[in-house]
């Protein structure tokens, strides 16, 4: 059944702009419907969206919050400072090309007409889905055949009228809902001016080839770098919203999970934060164990050498009792971020840098209940060195337990700075064991960008990572003034052992500008099963 033509879609947008765009709950919470909703029958029997590339090259824009840093240069106590071989090795799974430059699939070849790629990727019960910033591609996880792309993002929103179809804008996240064996895919859509998007889909089955739910929910205000969480009572999303060229705080919003799931109305319930933080993550469940009945969702930035740590918990049938928790500061130990947060990342063979993403934490906060504790893992990028101008980027790592309590406790951290590589942009899960896996880009003057992960097993000391291993070593620079690299990476969990860990991020197969691919590999850590 279809909700809403092209000319209602319009109708309703014109109406929006002209009346408030959410009613007000006594405690500040934004409520607001889709703005329209409908199904697509079925994804392989949709032509794909023709291929907006015109030769065109372009750059996409890095939106820079207001990151807050230690005032002075601090020497980052929680270094781990060598290389360390672990008690239990990792076992090698699958490892091929995802969607790239050249990248050709069932739909036909992709050509990289955008940077960076903002590598997403998730892993169902057969399939693996992987999106760039415009294309999505569905492998078979057995075999790492493409079954299904690359295509355009916007053909999952093909008929649904409105800028969801005709804008591919990007800024995509894919989650499995192993809760509910589904698919979750999204990408804004930001015509010049507004109104702004979130297009968001739900898939009817496992299976990512099939019939979708699709719903579109509206922003006034520029709404960059959505992330997303999977909880029982919500799909949580949070963006970093942007009036104009200016910084307007965080928004941490909850999608109605349940009448998603079935393709009903849904509406949308969001709290807006002030400047005085930076960008946020929601929690994203990981394992067969939920979190406790009615546990809030519970999300994390990025302060002055501190974590800032907020629970949300959503009313659908009474918003005035949605709650958002005061922001609790959580001390760490002090660091300075790589680069400033902007870009000085090395590589070989050019003068070019990379872009940092040190503004920020990086995507997931991933989140695992077992049973006797909760935990939270996340990472950020900062400096390890001697002095400011002596410095290098290293990936530092944290766990988060006893949740339920005013203050949570850090229960580990360290900086993984081995050697002076250049580490950042990274993502990190725990298996159903308890052991970390945290995937990374590498660079240095001598190195070309590549890819690497390291491990901890469960009853390994505290703080500590083990077992560097490259997945892949890029062949290739990105050179003269092109400086965005990744925005993100994807580590994720697989749904039928929960042991396996499937990590994307992207590399360049030799020098030039736009002409990255993207790498897919799994791999577990020996002894879980």
């Amino acid at each position: 059944m279809r909700f809403a033509t092209d000319r209602v879609l319009f109708l309703a947008a014109c109406a929006a702009s002209l009346l408030p765009l959410a009613a007000q709950a006594a405690d500040g919470v934004e409520v607001t419907p889709a703005m329209t909703h409908d199904h697509l029958p079925s994804l392989r029997g949709t032509m794909p969206k023709p291929d907006d590339y015109d030769g065109t090259k372009h750059e996409k824009e890095w939106k820079k919050i207001p990151h807050v840093d230690s005032g002075r240069f601090v020497q980052d106590a929680a270094t781990q400072g060598t290389h360390v071989t672990g008690a239990a090795s990792t076992i090698a799974g699958m490892g091929f090309d995802g969607v790239g430059n050249g990248f050709t699939g069932p739909q036909g070849k992709f050509t990289v007409n955008a940077a960076p790629p903002d590598t997403t990727g998730a892993v169902g019960a057969t399939q693996y889905v992987q999106w760039v910033n415009s294309s999505f591609a569905v492998f078979d996880k057995t075999t790492g055949q493409a079954v299904y792309g690359p295509v355009a993002g916007n053909t999952l929103w093909s008929g649904f009228g409105g800028p969801c179809e005709t804008q591919n804008d990007g800024d995509p996240i894919v989650k499995y809902d192993r809760i509910a064996n589904r698919w979750v895919m999204m990408q804004f859509a930001v015509p010049s001016g507004g109104p702004y998007y979130q297009c968001v889909a739900v898939s009817q089955t496992s299976d990512a080839t099939g019939g979708w739910y699709r719903y579109a929910f509206q922003y006034t205000n520029f709404p960059d770098y959505p992330k997303a969480g999977v909880w029982p009572d919500a799909y949580y999303v949070t963006f970093n919203m942007f009036s104009g060229n200016s910084f307007a705080g965080p928004r941490l919003c909850a999608y109605d999970r349940n009448s998603m799931l079935s393709g009903a109305a849904a509406t949308q319930q969001c709290f807006q934060l002030s400047t005085s933080y930076g960008s946020v993550l929601p929690a994203d469940l990981d394992g067969a164990t939920l979190p406790p009945a009615g546990a809030p969702n519970y999300m994390l930035s990025k302060g002055s050498s501190a974590l800032n740590f907020w629970k949300m918990h959503v009313d659908w049938a009474n918003p005035a009792n949605t709650t958002l928790s005061a922001a609790v500061s959580l001390p760490v130990a002090a660091f300075n971020a790589a680069c400033s947060g902007g870009t000085c990342i090395p590589q070989a063979g050019t003068a070019q840098k990379l872009d940092s993403l040190a503004d920020r934490l990086m995507y997931r906060l991933a989140y695992r209940n077992f049973g006797s504790y909760e935990s939270l893992v996340v990472n950020h990028a900062v400096a390890v060195g001697t002095t400011r101008k002596n410095t290098y980027a290293a990936v530092r790592w944290y766990e988060l337990r006893n949740l339920t309590a005013a203050t949570p406790t850090v229960y580990q951290q360290s900086t993984y700075a081995p050697d002076s590589t250049f580490r950042w942009l990274g993502s990190i899960a725990m298996d159903k064991m308890g052991n970390i896996a945290l995937g990374y880009s590498t660079s240095s003057s001598t190195l070309h960008p590549g890819i690497r992960f390291a491990t901890r097993l469960t009853t390994d000391a505290l703080n500590t990572l083990s077992n560097e291993t490259t997945l892949l070593q890029g062949n290739g620079s990105q050179l003269q003034n092109l400086s965005r690299w990744g925005d993100y990476s994807t580590m994720a969990l697989d749904p039928v052992d929960d042991c396996t860990f499937w990590y994307t991020n992207e590399y360049l197969p030799s020098n030039g500008t736009f002409n990255w691919s993207t790498r897919i590999a799994s791999f577990k850590i020996a002894g879980c099963q």
